[in-house]
């Protein structure tokens, strides 16, 4: 069922395009140590796009470079989690679901188990392991049929490879969306040196990834050596060859994505049913859930908030491409033909419905992770500005990364006034560096700010983007106004 963009779409929301209000001062020029970084980066100033605007206090705007197309990486995740947060609703949640076409008798499930997704971005191993314990309450222990897997709730879209230049292709934050998304796709490994005996685990233990263990033990206490992990694609499944070095009472771990969604999901399926004391007598296969499918068990994921938290914090390619599918499914129409055209027309409706007008805008999968992704820094700031005027603002500010305390900005601006003060997205790739979200100064005014890299070398560029936020902060003081309640 299509529902409508409801009532919450409204124009006039926000300023318009000119960010200022008409009295305002706009700085057009860089600050002077903002300036200063980039030529010690060895960068023009015109690499860097940026805005900074006051919201809710005095203090000059600063507009510069502002109205170009730039990428802006994993910033653009900021647009996908608003408006998801605006359309969806914060309480918004997936799930999943166990059916079956046979009957239950003594135990034993006669037909076939179909697993359906609903495209949940975080379907973890601890819930997946939990709705399979209430199918097993629910007195399911041998399934005579096939385990199915329904993984048609996504319309997927035919996009481009995306290409990150390191040749690794296994890595996890590559994963592609799936309706049937499990535990992120990741498999965990994990090698350990127990007293001269080297062993090596692999979370969760599905039955066709096998291991060769090369690794040799090294005599010592202190914590030394070298695990690489290469995975061998075979006929009949994948063999990770484990080389290297390890001395005793040392671990090393690393995370890969080896399997394709399918064999993942029933992998896994199959690997907590075993451990649960059942069977699955059948094949593993694709296929829909019958109409006429009786309901075994079902799991919901988290809200929404605590999903963008994710996205946000950690810069979660997968979770993020999820979200911006979920958002097409929700709202596809037929003329649409996949749930990334439809999620691209929904969010350029609710964007107009807000007045809010961004022809540079270009929206492929709604993570950062492109080559194609486009925005200008004034039409991030617009919806920045937008969100602040939000029911959700607090949500969607506290999904973003607290400067040098958590996510991807915890190591920044560490031992600086800027700890703590700023929730900021950031964004890389070998060609960008960038930053969004809000700050405060140093007189507890919160500003919108935006400064997005595009260069073929932004080496060290960091520190540039960290100096904008330093500038920010050191607004001139001004006095205290605030109202106390206390006598």
């Amino acid at each position: 069922m299509i529902k409508s963009l409801r009532p919450y779409l409204l124009a006039g929301l926000l300023l318009p395009m000119a960010l200022p209000t008409p009295a305002a001062v706009v700085n057009s020029s860089l600050p002077p140590k903002v300036a200063q970084a980039l030529k010690a980066s060895k960068l023009q100033d015109d690499a860097l796009s940026l805005v900074m605007l006051p919201l809710n206090g005095p203090g000059n705007a600063t507009v510069f470079n502002a109205d170009v197309s730039v990428n802006p990486a994993s910033t653009m995740k900021l647009i996908t989690t608003y408006a998801a947060l605006e359309m969806l609703g914060p309480t918004y949640q997936w799930k999943t679901e166990f059916f079956t076409d046979g009957t239950l008798s003594d135990g034993i499930l006669h037909g076939n188990l179909y697993l359906k997704g609903g495209g949940d971005p975080k379907l973890n191993m601890e819930k997946l392991w939990l709705l399979m314990r209430d199918l097993r309450a629910n007195g399911v222990r041998q399934v005579t049929g096939d385990l199915v897997l329904d993984r048609s709730y996504f319309v997927q879209p035919q996009l481009p490879e995306f290409n990150d230049d390191s040749g690794d292709e296994n890595a996890p934050f590559l994963v592609k969306p799936d309706a049937l998304l499990i535990n992120l796709k990741a498999l965990r490994m994990v090698t350990r040196n127990d007293s001269g005996k080297v062993l090596v685990s692999i979370e969760p233990p599905i039955a066709n990834i096998r291991v060769d263990n090369q690794v040799k033990p090294l005599p010592g206490k202190k914590c030394t050596g070298d695990v690489r992990y290469n995975p061998v694609t075979q006929a009949d499944g994948v063999t990770v060859v484990v080389s290297g070095q390890l001395a005793d009472g040392c671990s090393s771990q690393s995370y890969l994505s080896l399997l394709d969604h399918p064999t993942y999901a029933a992998g896994a399926v199959r690997a907590i049913w075993n451990e649960l004391g059942g069977s699955v007598q059948g094949r593993d296969r694709l296929g829909d859930v019958p109409k006429d499918a009786r309901l075994l068990a079902r799991a919901f994921s988290p809200d929404l908030v605590e999903i963008i938290r994710d996205i946000n914090k950690y810069s979660n390619n997968t979770m993020a491409r999820q979200l911006f599918l979920s958002l097409g499914a929700q709202f596809r129409t037929d003329a649409d033909g996949d749930d990334s055209k439809a999620a691209q027309r929904v969010m350029r409706q609710w964007m107009a419905k807000k007045g809010i007008t961004a022809s540079h805008l270009v929206i492929e999968n709604g993570s950062g992770l492109s080559r194609d992704e486009r925005v200008s820094a004034r039409e991030m700031a617009i919806l920045l500005q937008a969100a602040w005027k939000s029911p959700y603002a607090a949500e969607f500010m506290s999904s973003m990364p607290l400067a040098g305390m958590d996510g991807t900005m915890r190591k920044r601006l560490k031992r600086t006034a800027m700890a703590g003060e700023a929730h900021i997205k950031t964004g890389t790739l070998n060609t960008v560096r960038a930053i969004s979200g809000f700050s405060r100064d140093i007189n507890g005014n919160t500003w919108a700010v935006v400064a997005i890299l595009n260069d073929p070398k932004p080496w060290g560029a960091s520190s540039v983007l960290d100096q904008v936020l330093l500038e920010l902060y050191r607004q001139p003081k001004t006095a205290d106004t605030a109202i106390s309640l206390q006598n």
